[in-house]
């Protein structure tokens, strides 16, 4: 019987054939540096041979591949269990999975709103149920007890009846005009008469005389109504019918609250919630234009030019100013121009021309420019057709449900008045959404409400989210595997976190967590550290075992001399020169502590910056930021500087950096066109040459896009390829050596280097290319060599070999020893962007916009005066990377621009300039400026709980 993991020669990626344990129901962290190896160990290796063993289970269609699949490269591994992968990027992009559907627990609430819901009436605004002669009477003893009644049944619906028929069956009195006749004085009964069945005291002993006449009046007719005598008329039914107005409605069923169902779904925008319609923001992008200026931009097309001369006609004789700008014009005049006025169509009559002729591809493209997603007016939203929204728990839809905060959520159900039949059909029900929404307060996201669109999280609330999955689903005996779940979290929520993963563990799982946070670290209960550096000269195992002796104990790495020198080269334990270790001396082996605990135990760190830059004297100031939970607040940004704004989960940040300032800024300085959030206006924009977003999206979807074709590197390696005398005899240009367009490139693979297996029913399959073997190219072209190598031997080469390898080509040189600067030079050249982690295309984006000051474009005044935003780029860094981070982000301060942050990491904060905390909650309890100034000023604010943290780092 085992009781750990055990991984025997792990070689996946830069994995150097390591072995290690990882104990079973422990809560177990891997560190190191970026690109170490951590992910390759804990998900290429563990998780994929744990894939794979599932995927054995399946079908026999699904395990003919199983053979051409690449295995994880490894010996062995014994002693795993199920495994789940919780990982950072949100993979989802589509509109119709939410937080509700995602968490099940909008499942539940339809379940709920199914076997409990109480119906109303849109036109009387009364509760439509089922009434049956026990729940009548006692309705009737509750609220009218002591007053005298009288029972009867319409004639609505029963055709013509004389009234010897009803005196036949015992019947003796009838309502005509509110007068009670016998009906033997009766020769015709009008239809709106009501035949009296009997006349009652409603107390507790003629309460089975009343039921036995409902039960008669019941027999008669399908509606019964009961005449107070000094009150009102109730009226019932017996079918899912309102009685006043006799409007039916159908049976509800689970399926009518799903706006993934047709039965639930709105008709009008199918379930999305929203629909495409011309947004004037994007027709008229610069407001500041008139109309003979080009203010309505899709007119502004050489092959719409008779479309524009028709609106500058049509706008004279309506006495439109074709010379005024159009924010100054009235709005009845911009009424006129989108809407027309009959003989003119408008700028909406002209896109509802075009949507005819759809069926084009360039048209499509065309419409697409122009439409925003705009809320449906028919469901206002809520995604579900009418009748599902007639029906109400404690008085809410089950829209208004999925609106609120989930916080909001735990308090309607602690305080939801259910009678005890409905509390015993919902106990279970209940109990399950309960505990989910727990889940969801325990993983820090309360501020999210059930109808947000899963696609919109970020990497950490989405993993945040699975997290909260995982929890509710109950496992055990499962190996947990998380990568960086700290990522998004503010240093107050950590805690939480930690608590909710050794909750896990306590319920028999085994939990691995791919971190870099401190506290998560000393919170663990087994270490692995990986390394010593990254890329080629990573991949070892630094230490594993316990917290306490990681801590305790010394922890070191035998390191060739190479491998120091390149470490003092890279400025490695820089704040530590004086120490013995740092020396660096000609033994062949150097012994060196790990980096992780060096930083734990605060014998390395970043230091806090001598002063903080006051700037250029310019400012850029955003006010009446309103964007989702933005309360109307105004903020002045110092340029030249760098800043970061912080703040709790859902504070707000990146409603105003995302939303507002870089889509105002977009707009103004790029072509394409982007929907901006909600302000009143930007005040500095002059100051500014550009902007730009420098996110952690990846930097290419294919496998054939890497770091040296996104720096244009791989432009230079090419020509110098096709210089050599080889090339020249072989008549190869420098295109023969690209895989993206055809000529050298296998044809097979297309440059892939391996090619795609549709699995239909699972994710699809890449297997290694029969033809090339994985090399990409064509057999020529492989014997063209450069210093005795041919281009996959140097597209497989590491920046850092480059360097060495392309001794003698400057401007090659150039690229790639900015790449280094930014601590990637472990990335192989021809290493697939998808395979490059978040912080790792992030970088590269950084390096690119390092090299563009040295060949300036237009417009960028020589690389000066640039806003580059970043979104957490310290996800997935190590803080020895982040310090690396930091100097790359402070030269592009140095070079005359701004650099703004969104973070939580104190490191990163305690060194900006100037910091704008956001808060103090998330949701609608966010949305203000809590605090702004150098981080020293923060500190000083109690309300703040970014400033809480930031007094233990500046000490």
């Amino acid at each position: 019987m085992h009781d750990e993991i055990t991984v025997l020669g792990a070689r996946e990626n830069n994995l150097k054939n390591i072995n290690v344990s990882i104990p079973w129901h422990k809560y177990t962290v891997i560190t190191g540096l970026s690109g170490s190896g951590k992910s390759s160990l804990a998900l290429d290796t563990i998780y994929a041979e744990g894939l794979r063993r599932y995927v054995e289970c399946l079908s026999t269609y699904a395990r003919q591949f199983l053979e051409r699949v690449d295995r994880p490269q490894m010996n062995d591994i014994t002693g795993l269990p199920p495994a789940v992968a919780i990982e950072s990027r949100n993979q989802v992009k589509n509109s119709r999975s939410t937080v509700g559907t995602t968490t099940e627990i909008y499942d539940y609430l339809r379940l709920l709103f199914a076997k409990i819901g109480n119906t109303f009436c849109p036109n009387c605004e009364r509760e439509v149920k089922h009434s049956s002669p026990q729940n009548m009477a006692e309705e009737l003893l509750k609220n009218n007890k002591g007053q005298r009644a009288i029972i009867t049944f319409p004639l609505e619906g029963m055709g013509e009846i004389s009234p010897a028929e009803f005196l036949s069956k015992g019947f003796t009195r009838v309502i005509i005009k509110d007068e009670i006749l016998d009906l033997e004085e009766v020769s015709t009964l009008p239809e709106d008469s009501k035949i009296v069945v009997d006349r009652v005291v409603i107390t507790n002993d003629s309460i089975s005389r009343i039921i036995d006449s409902l039960e008669v009046a019941f027999s008669q007719n399908k509606y019964v109504y009961i005449h107070i005598l000094e009150g009102d008329i109730h009226k019932f039914s017996k079918e899912l019918e309102c009685p006043y107005c006799q409007t039916k409605f159908s049976e509800p069923t689970p399926l009518l609250f799903s706006f993934n169902s047709p039965q639930g779904a709105c008709p009008t925008c199918r379930g999305f919630g929203n629909i495409l319609q011309v947004d004037p923001d994007l027709v008229v992008p610069n407001p500041e234009k008139s109309l003979i200026q080009g203010a309505i931009e899709p007119l502004t097309k050489p092959s719409l030019k008779h479309e524009m001369k028709q609106l500058l006609q049509f706008a004279r004789t309506k006495g439109i100013d074709i010379n005024t700008p159009y924010k100054n014009l009235g709005e009845e005049a911009k009424k006129l121009i989108f809407e027309g006025d009959g003989r003119f169509p408008g700028v909406k009559g002209y896109f509802r021309y075009m949507e005819e002729k759809s069926y084009k591809m360039h048209v499509r493209v065309f419409l697409s420019k122009y439409r925003s997603a705009f809320t449906c007016t028919s469901c206002n939203g809520s995604r579900l057709r009418p009748e599902a929204l007639l029906i109400k728990v404690g008085s809410k839809k089950i829209s208004e449900l999925t609106e609120v905060a989930i916080k909001e959520l735990r308090k309607f159900f602690e305080n939801l008045t259910l009678s005890d039949y409905e509390k015993e059909i919902s106990k279970e029900i209940i109990k399950q959404i309960r505990s989910r929404i727990d889940f969801l307060i325990k993983v820090g996201l309360d501020y999210v409400s059930l109808s947000r669109l899963t696609k919109t999280l970020s990497g950490g609330e989405s993993q945040r989210v699975n997290l909260a999955c995982q929890l509710g689903s109950s496992l055990t005996e499962t190996l947990y595997i998380m990568d960086e779940p700290s990522i998004g979290l503010h240093p107050r929520d950590i805690s939480r976190l930690v608590s909710i993963i050794k909750e896990l563990r306590d319920r028999n799982n085994t939990v691995v967590v791919v971190e870099h946070d401190s506290e998560m670290i000393r919170s663990s209960d087994y270490i692995i550290e990986l390394g010593p550096l990254a890329g080629e000269k990573g991949g070892e195992v630094v230490y594993q075992g316990s917290l306490e002796k990681f801590i305790n104990q010394p922890v070191v790495t035998t390191e060739p001399f190479d491998i120091a020198q390149d470490r003092l080269f890279n400025g490695v334990n820089n704040d530590r020169s004086g120490s013995t270790q740092d020396k660096l001396d000609t033994r062949p082996n150097l012994y060196k502590e790990s980096l992780t605990k060096l930083y734990m135990t605060q014998r390395q760190g970043i230091r806090i910056p001598a002063k903080r830059r006051k700037g250029n004297g310019k400012k850029l100031a955003i006010v009446g930021a309103s964007e989702n939970n933005l309360k109307n607040i105004t903020v002045s940004l110092p340029l030249g500087t760098f800043i970061c704004v912080t703040g709790v989960s859902g504070s707000g940040k990146s409603s105003l950096i995302q939303d507002v300032i870089y889509s105002a800024l977009a707009r103004r300085f790029h072509t394409e066109i982007e929907r901006v959030g909600k302000f009143k206006e930007i005040q500095g924009i002059s100051y500014l040459s550009d902007v730009v977003m420098l996110d952690q999206t990846p930097i290419g979807r294919s496998s054939r896009s890497n770091p040296v074709t996104y720096i244009k590197a791989y432009d230079d390696i090419r020509k110098v390829m096709s210089d050599t005398w080889e090339a020249r005899s072989r008549r190869l240009s420098p295109s023969h050596f690209s895989f993206n367009v055809p000529g050298g490139r296998c044809e097979i693979c297309e440059g892939e280097g391996r090619q795609k297996i549709e699995m239909h029913f699972l994710a699809d399959v890449y297997v290694t290319c029969e033809v090339c073997k994985g090399k990409r190219f064509k057999k020529e072209v492989l014997e063209v060599r450069y210093k005795e190598k041919n281009i996959d031997e140097i597209l497989d080469l590491t920046i850092n070999e480059a360097l060495i390898f392309f001794t003698g080509v400057p401007p090659l040189l150039r690229k790639l020893k900015i790449v280094q600067d930014v601590g990637l030079g472990y990335l192989k050249l021809g290493q697939p962007a998808p395979s490059l982690s978040g912080g790792e295309a992030q970088r590269i984006k950084i390096a690119r916009e390092l090299g563009r000051k040295a060949r300036p474009e237009p417009g960028r005044r020589n690389g000066r005066d640039i806003l580059y935003i970043l979104d957490e780029p310290t996800v997935g860094l190590h803080t020895e990377d982040i310090k690396k981070l930091l100097l790359v982000l402070n030269k592009l301060v140095y070079a005359g621009n701004t650099v703004i942050i969104v973070e939580h990491n104190l490191d990163v904060i305690k060194s900006a300039d100037y910091v704008i905390d956001l808060g103090p909650e998330g949701g609608d309890e966010g949305g203000y400026i809590v605090a702004q100034g150098t981080p020293e000023e923060i500190a000083k604010v109690e309300e703040s709980y970014t400033g809480i943290y930031l007094r233990k780092v500046l000490l």
